[in-house]
């Protein structure tokens, strides 16, 4: 009995290996669907064979007006395997069969016919020692027609539209708008997604050379369809949809001098194969329009006016500068404004005033501080963009002469907050010219006392004298060069000093000396150092400026002039020079008692010595 059973379990286990390696043939699920004039490819493999693991293949189709008749196709094995119908589309490559391991193979047409609808079988010759197992499978292989149409709203339906595409011409920074229609009447439940895509100008139009844009998915989800666009789409500069019925519209709301090309929309049928995978059976493309973005450089212009200016001191400077386009500028442009003057050929420009994209007016250092006040000077928009921006320069003072230009950038504007410049132009100069008024100034210093010695006062004068008929503020500094400098220092130290208000002010180097400035007559003024030494010895020079206080409280410094040097040399006083003698007697009355008591006290201990022995 228990051999019995041994031997069923023996029995039943070889029948189970023997399953396990039967042969067995597999093809994806059908029915399919695919479009006539669309290519396709049809897996096959085989497993569970036994033999070499290159397996060979054959492939039969079944029409549906002779179900039970078979025609060969192609076959890896014998190359003259087809039927007669499929022998030129073999010799073609229209038909083929593709290797893709040594146990699996893709049945692929290039191009389907009408007549290429019918169940395909695909058959394994056998390799093993016994007959099990399947050897072959089967797929039916519907094709449907090409239902799929793709056109702008004024071309007619096809691939490519025959018609020349529509022609945009744009300003950078305007926004793009771009539709077309997309449908289709197959009987399948079929779903569509459509994409915008551009080729560059002067490209051939193709497959390769299209740069997708955006895509609307068949859920109707909207996403980049390149790397190159996904930033602008989460910024939120490009925008699809589908809009009524079967239109779809794309929106590029700031287009850039790289978006000039040829547009298309292509359009894709999607259905759903029985094992849940969505399959692309259609694809087709219009072409939209060619759209050329005209730069806003190429269409700025900026001038200035007018080209020449004279006007008299204290007078106000008005000019203009006129910004225009040749074409409507785009809302999201907006322009920054400065003026700038140069006072010579040679130098270079200094800023006056500009005005910011957000209509900010501000003032260029040079007119601004302590020594020329604050210039009410004036920077306004006078009529829309672009517009004409005038410049005026109140209580024009003769500092103000020069060559005006106006600069003119364009930025626009993302929804990213970002400004990215576009363009940047130049006016013509507008010269400005004053009738002044001269001012001569002249100073002279002089000391009261022909000598000093340590310890006197040494009192400085400096004499100012003014030739003009404006009313000028003069403001007195006063400087040394040290003579125990190095003859390289010569710029001096600054002493102290009385400014254009009356204002005193001493200098760091003397901060802990003992002096005073006063004005002791109209055009004399005089410093004091208290307690004079030598380190003091010097050239003393002051230096004079004449300011120009115009109606709007500013300043001008109409002239400056520096006067001669006087040396200041302290000498010694007369204790001074008996100190020395005195000095000297000591040193040397100390040093012969030294020497003396010195040999007093050797001899006396060398005597003390003897008498101890």
């Amino acid at each position: 009995m228990e051999v019995l059973s041994e031997c069923l379990r023996s029995l039943l286990l070889c029948s189970v290996m023997v399953l396990c390696r039967s042969r067995e043939v597999h093809m994806p699920s059908g029915p399919l669907y695919r479009v006539e004039g669309t290519s396709i490819s049809i897996p096959c493999n085989v497993t569970g064979y036994e033999g070499p693991s290159t397996q060979n293949f054959e492939w039969f189709i079944y029409k549906p007006a002779a179900p039970d008749i078979s025609i060969s196709i192609v076959s890896t094995k014998d190359p003259a395997f087809a039927y007669a119908v499929f022998v030129p589309r073999v010799k073609s490559g229209d038909v083929s069969i593709h290797r893709v391991s040594g146990d699996s193979v893709e049945l692929r047409v290039r191009r389907l016919l009408k007549e290429d609808s019918g169940v395909y079988e695909c058959y394994t010759p056998t390799t093993d020692a016994k007959y099990l197992g399947s050897y072959s499978d089967k797929i039916l292989l519907n094709v449907i027609p090409d239902a799929l149409q793709v056109s702008t709203k004024s071309s007619p339906k096809g691939r490519l539209a025959s018609l020349p595409p529509l022609q945009v011409t744009l300003t950078e920074g305007r926004e793009l708008h771009l539709s077309c229609t997309a449908q289709t009447e197959s009987d399948q439940h079929t779903h569509l997604s459509v994409s915008f895509g551009v080729t560059a100008p002067e490209t051939p139009v193709g497959r390769q050379t299209l740069q997708d844009i955006v895509l609307v998915q068949r859920d109707f989800s909207v996403e980049p369809a390149s790397p190159a666009y996904t930033e602008r789409y989460l910024n939120g500069e490009i925008h699809a949809e589908k809009g009524d019925s079967a239109t779809y519209k794309m929106l590029l709301s700031r287009a850039q001098p790289r978006d000039s090309g040829t547009y298309h929309c292509t359009a894709a049928e999607w259905i759903q194969d029985p094992d849940g995978n969505w399959q692309k059976i259609n694809e087709k493309r219009s072409v939209l329009a060619e759209v050329n973005i005209q730069t806003i450089d190429s269409q700025l212009k900026v001038s200035a006016q007018p080209r020449e200016i004279q006007v008299r001191s204290g007078d106000t400077v008005e000019i203009f500068c006129n910004v225009s386009m040749s074409v409507l500028p785009p809302p999201d442009v907006a322009f920054n404004v400065e003026w700038w003057v140069a006072f010579s050929p040679d130098s270079g420009g200094q800023l006056v005033a500009a005005m910011s994209t957000d209509g900010i007016v501000s003032l260029g250092t040079r007119y601004t501080g302590y020594d020329v006040g604050v210039r009410h000077i004036s920077l306004e928009k006078l009529s829309p963009n672009p517009g004409s921006f005038r410049l005026r320069i109140y209580s024009a003072q003769p500092g103000d002469v020069g060559s005006y230009t106006c600069k003119v950038k364009a930025f626009v504007s993302y929804p990213s907050q970002k400004m990215e410049q576009v363009s940047s132009k130049v006016s013509q100069s507008v010269a400005v010219k004053m009738r002044t008024q001269d001012v001569m100034l002249n100073s002279y210093m002089f000391m009261d006392l022909p000598t000093l010695h340590r310890g006197d006062t040494a009192t400085l004068f400096c004499n100012v004298t003014v030739d003009t008929v404006q009313p000028v503020h003069i403001a007195v500094s006063w400087w040394v060069e040290l003579i125990e400098e190095s003859p390289k220092e010569t710029t001096g130290h600054f002493i102290a000093s009385v400014n254009r208000q009356g204002v005193s002010e001493i200098g760091t180097h003397f901060s802990q000396r003992d002096m005073s400035m006063d004005k002791v007559g109209p055009e004399t003024h005089r410093l004091r150092i208290y307690n004079i030494q030598f380190e003091d010895e010097g050239k003393y020079h002051c230096a004079v400026n004449a300011w120009i206080q115009y109606p709007d409280h500013s300043w001008y410094n109409a002239a400056s002039v520096k006067s001669n040097s006087v040396t200041v040399y302290p000498y010694s006083q007369v204790k001074d020079l008996l100190l020395i003698p005195m000095v000297a007697g000591v040193a040397s009355a100390l040093f012969v008692g030294i020497t003396v008591l010195s040999a007093v006290t050797c001899c006396y201990m060398r005597q003390l010595r003897k008498h101890k022995r």
